[in-house]
C-alpha cells in the first residue's frame, strides 16, 4: 500500500503548478505587491482628497 502512494506522489509532480500558488510562493513579488498597492491607493486617495479643497480667494 505505500508502494501505491509513493507512486501516486510522483506522477502529482509532473502536472503544472497553478498560477495562484506559484503567485504566492514568490514572496518578492507579494512584498512588490504590498508596497506598491498602498502607495498607489493612498496616492490617488490624497489627490482626490486635494482636488476637492475649494480655492481660496
Amino acid at each position: 500500500m505505500a508502494k501505491e502512494t509513493i507512486e501516486s506522489d510522483s506522477t502529482d509532480k509532473s502536472e503544472p503548478i497553478p498560477p495562484m500558488q506559484r503567485l504566492l510562493d514568490n514572496h518578492f513579488l507579494l512584498l512588490f505587491i504590498g508596497v506598491v498597492v498602498p502607495t498607489v491607493l493612498y496616492t490617488l486617495w490624497g489627490v482626490m482628497e486635494l482636488s476637492q479643497i475649494p480655492i481660496s480667494q
